[in-house]
């Protein structure tokens, strides 16, 4: 049975099939050699489909294992794979895939914090955000500015912006003072900043905005800012019932590994090395930033310098030089020895001597040693 490009290439986790249809219009994927068009079909996933010159791997309906993800994005991150100003990605911290890649269930602005739901199911992403069906998506909104009765029966009957009638399914007041007030509002459609719109249209300014429910997957609190956790079985097949697609029968999530699942403490350890390494300076080839090479250079400037100043081994500040030639014990210039207030290992010990000094005290030391035999 043949099937769509896209749905295929979504189905391997290249992106939603919108974003694969943009793809294909802008020429960018290839079957066997030859540029995709909009509407072209599979009937055989032996066919060679490249992205940008990459080849894909194609992935059979019986093959995949649909697997999600849960993440509790931070304020400041942006919804995007990779920056060209260097900002954090939500997908800096995702585990990595051997095949596919996850696709985000819709976006977040970078002001925006709250649940963010990632899969590999392209097909199955492509459903969650789809308006036709009607998929719940409930924020916690702080506004400021006075709120009256008559404006929210506004956001509840509907509101006309840009791009359309938009509206709120619900809103809930939680409390506030001054003016600054906090509501619980729920959509069935994820439009580009629509809550943040549908609030402006009434005279109020949005102060915060996180998201705390996808479905029926809700933000718990043991999950902290910038943490993940994959969904088991039942929740992933409730977000597939909730979108008429198949249930699905395996998981990698194992016995063992729901047994040793992490618990809050862990994910808040691990948020925190990864903050701590993103905020490390950039380094060099061999692992030092600028910083740390020139100081250790300037140490070796100083060292250079103090070694021409060294005493001489009778503890006595050494006046000039009787000749112009060196002495018969010193090293030529270029090839110094070490410092003599150095042992063999590098660090700082007794002054060795030299010369007869050191044959008188060790006699033995420039003999060879014997081998031992056994009797």
């Amino acid at each position: 049975m043949s099937e769509k490009l896209q749905k295929v290439l979504a189905r391997s986790g290249q992106g939603s099939r919108r974003e694969i249809e943009l793809m294909i219009q802008n020429g960018r994927v290839s079957i066997d050699g030859k540029v995709a068009k909009l509407g072209d079909r599979l009937d055989d996933l032996n066919v060679t489909v490249r992205i940008d010159g990459h080849k894909i791997e194609m992935v059979a309906t019986s093959d995949e294992v649909c697997r999600v993800l849960v993440y509790n994005k931070p304020e400041g991150e942006l919804c995007t794979r990779s920056d060209p100003e260097g900002r954090r990605t939500v997908f800096d911290r995702l585990p990595r895939l051997e095949s596919g890649r996850w696709v985000s269930v819709g976006r977040l602005d970078a002001n925006t914090s709250g649940l963010l739901l990632f899969t590999t199911d392209g097909e199955l992403a492509n459903r969650l955000m789809h308006p036709s069906h009607r998929v719940e998506r409930e924020y916690m909104v702080r506004v400021f500015g006075e709120v009256t009765e008559q404006m929210v029966k506004n956001l509840v009957q509907g509101v006309k912006l840009e791009d359309g009638m938009a509206r709120f399914e619900d809103v809930v007041y939680a409390g506030g003072e001054g003016m600054n007030h906090t509501f619980y509002v729920m959509i069935t459609e994820g439009r580009n900043r629509e809550v943040r719109r549908l609030w402006d249209s009434q005279g109020v300014t949005v102060s915060r905005l996180k998201r705390v429910r996808y479905g029926d997957i809700y933000l718990t609190k043991d999950m902290p800012r910038g943490g993940w956790m994959e969904l088991e079985l039942k929740e992933v097949n409730y977000l597939r019932e909730a979108v008429e697609l198949a249930p699905e029968e395996t998981t990698l999530l194992t016995v063992e590994g729901l047994k040793r699942k992490k618990g809050v403490r862990q994910i808040r350890r691990a948020v925190r090395r990864h903050e701590e390494r993103a905020s490390e300076a950039p380094r060099g080839r061999r692992g030092r930033n600028n910083e740390e090479r020139r100081s250790s250079s300037r140490n070796a400037a100083e060292d250079q310098k103090a070694q021409g100043k060294r005493k001489p081994s009778n503890g006595k500040p050494s006046g000039k030089p009787t000749s112009g030639k060196p002495s018969t014990g010193s090293a030529p210039q270029g090839k110094r020895k070490p410092s003599d207030s150095q042992s063999a290992s590098g660090t700082p010990g007794k002054r060795k001597p030299s010369g007869n000094a050191a044959n008188r005290r060790n006699p033995l030391a420039n003999k060879p040693a014997k081998p031992r035999t056994r009797k």
